[in-house]
């Protein structure tokens, strides 16, 4: 049911008579807190402004889910759940307190939305809930919202003033950071693996000149990654003018909203911290952006609200403006269309922006950084000379250039849940250099690192589905399982087209040439030597060892019995692994495989199956 134009009032008894339906929780109406995220007043002081609060119009948004611009958290108290919404200036709290309430990421059902009109708004929540807030989480529990300020940080201009606060920019920010962290021998893009001798001290000079600077490289050399983790050079905390859109400067605010509050507060000017995940602000350039999605537009509904068209306070900021004092990135610069990229060039160098008919001189503080294609990032290519000129640096992003880096790689990245022996870890490596390195494969696409992870992953899968069909107490990866798995990597390379047909036998030849490498750096060695002495002998004695996606570990160990040297085998293979009964047959099967590659067993492949057997059988049939 649509209403329309009841008071705060009517709001709390409605919201008060369905409590005490669903179950007799208390609540009450609570209002005029300016961030959403900030920790509310005591119920008790709120309530003697319930006069005040009578006065707010109030109006349940038509029916239909409410699409809201940001989602600023949910959180259950006592039963009653709250979730809290910020759509630019307004903000809205949806209330329902049955526990069936929809958990859509930024929708809800209309009747239990409310909106506040004003510099401020009066939301409708729980007292429960007020007295103490707290970060939300869904999916797998990691955290999606920032956590709450500390208690002990000042909540005005004075009080920060008082503690001897210093404005920064956020260059003069980072460099300082930067600084400690070199001076402390402390890693300076945490997470970033490959980089540490060639792309880590560029973009460290870069940070330290004060540049803004684009990554150029191929997909998945983790160039969105390494900007993601300059985040972490920001301060924890930053003090910004509480509802301030563009995260105005307590001591030199810029828009007017910011200029208007200080100059009639002053010293009690309410400030708001800001941590340093949400200083950070990512737009996928993409051929429909706007500049409105970038800069900002005339907000309709602003207008609709009285104010006059020539208000700057009418203006809806853009994602950039609303990153002022934090890290804004661009992902694939050129695939903006030009219009669209000649908007950035005030943004790159007067640091101000344009809105329709404003002008508006707000001198913006952020770090800008993109990342796009080589091939695009020409004046041949995508992206116009002006704006590539405005970048500070151009930084050169490359692939895991030795194979223990790669390795390392796949592990960090990588949802490992099952036992990947270390030499199946290397095939995988050496697998993905030579799909890079193949000339049957685009050269201007590159192979993503997104090829070995999911390799490693799908790996994983083929090893958990084995044990779950023939009830293995642990699941472990052997090497049959790669070439079963290499259809699924077909999607993630871009062949050459004279390739086309025959892209799954390329990457099966691919896979085997890297098996046969790793298997010759493994087991080449004299200690080695018996084993594999013995197995060819046991093979030419008429045995056969039949492995296949469905055959056990102990069936692979019962059909080849005690054998002379396996021990040795296992410790030069897997130094340091548990020997356990899956890990001896992944390292027998990749044994017989090796075996195989070098031509001094026969295999057979039929159905999924693979038998291996005397070479010498063959020759005699013949």
């Amino acid at each position: 049911m649509r209403e329309q134009g009841f008071a705060g009032n009517d709001l709390q008894g409605r919201f008060i008579r369905r409590a005490q339906q669903d179950g007799g929780r208390e609540a009450g109406l609570v209002g005029l807190q300016p961030p959403a995220r900030a920790h509310a007043p005591a119920i008790s002081r709120l309530q003697s402004r319930e006069p005040e609060l009578r006065s707010w119009r109030a109006q349940v948004v038509p029916d239909g889910p409410l699409m809201l611009e940001e989602f600023c958290g949910h959180h259950r108290a006592d039963g009653v759940r709250a979730e809290i919404i910020r759509a630019g200036r307004a903000a809205a709290i949806a209330v329902e307190a049955r526990q069936g309430c929809p958990r859509a990421f930024g929708q809800f059902p209309t009747e239990h939305v409310s909106i506040g009109h004003g510099p401020t708004v009066a939301p409708l929540a729980t007292a429960a809930w007020f007295a103490n807030p707290r970060p939300s989480s869904y999916g797998d529990g990691v955290s999606t919202f920032a956590p709450s300020a500390p208690s002990h940080l000042p909540r005005t201009l004075g009080a920060l003033l008082n503690q001897g606060y210093q404005p920064r920019t956020v260059k003069a920010e980072m460099q300082e950071n930067l600084l400690a962290r070199l001076r402390s021998g402390q890693p300076t893009l945490p997470g970033i693996i490959g980089f540490e001798e060639t792309v880590g001290p560029q973009v460290e000079r870069a940070l330290l000149a004060g540049h803004d600077f684009v990554l150029l490289g191929e997909r998945g050399q983790g160039k969105t990654r390494l900007i993601r983790s300059l985040i972490s050079l920001l301060d924890e905390w930053m003090p910004f003018i509480a509802g301030s859109e563009i995260n105005d400067e307590p001591t030199a605010p810029v828009s007017a909203f910011g200029r208007r509050l200080a100059a009639d507060m002053g010293d009690d000017l309410p400030i708001a911290w800001r941590h340093r995940s949400e200083r950070y602000g990512e737009k996928l350039a993409t051929p429909d952006t706007s500049v409105g999605d970038l800069v900002g537009d005339i907000d309709p509904v602003k207008v609709a609200e009285g104010r006059s068209l020539g208000d700057p306070e009418t203006i809806h900021f853009g994602l950039v403006p609303r990153t002022n004092r934090g890290i804004f990135a661009i992902n694939e610069l050129p695939d903006l269309v030009e219009r669209i990229q000649v908007a950035l060039l005030n943004v790159l160098e007067e640091r101000d922006i344009q809105v329709r008919g404003y002008n508006l001189r707000l001198p913006l503080d952020m770090l800008v950084v993109a990342s796009a294609n080589p091939e695009d990032y020409t004046n041949r290519g995508r992206i116009i000379t002006p704006l590539k000129d405005r970048f500070g640096a151009e930084i050169r992003t490359h692939y895991p250039l030795d194979l223990d880096l790669e390795v390392q790689l796949i592990e960090q990245e990588a949802a490992i849940t099952t036992v990947i022996p270390r030499h199946l870890l290397d095939v995988v490596a050496r697998f993905t250099r030579r799909v890079r390195e193949s000339p049957a494969v685009d050269p201007r696409s590159g192979v993503s690192a997104r090829f070995s992870i999911a390799c490693a992953e799908e790996l994983c899968g083929a090893a958990l589905r084995r044990a779950a069909i023939t009830h293995d107490d642990e699941p472990v990866a052997r090497i049959g399982d790669l070439v079963d798995i290499v259809p699924a990597m077909r999607g993630k390379v871009e062949f050459d087209v004279a390739e086309e047909g025959r892209e799954e036998e390329t990457l099966v030849l691919l896979a085997r040439q890297a098996t046969a490498e790793v298997w010759r750096e493994r087991l080449a060695g004299q200690r080695t030597r018996p084993f594999l002495t013995t197995l060819v002998d046991w093979f030419d004695e008429g045995n056969i060892l039949e492995t296949s996606d469905v055959t056990s570990g102990r069936s692979i160990l019962d059909a080849l019995g005690p054998m002379e040297g396996l021990g040795a085998v296992l410790t030069t293979v897997e130094p340091g692994m548990a020997e356990t009964p899956g890990l001896t047959a992944a390292v027998i099967e990749f044994a017989a495989e090796g075996l195989w590659l070098t031509r001094r067993i026969d295999k057979d492949d039929t159905s999924g199956a693979a038998t291996y057997a005397s070479a010498r059988v063959t020759e005699d049939d013949e």
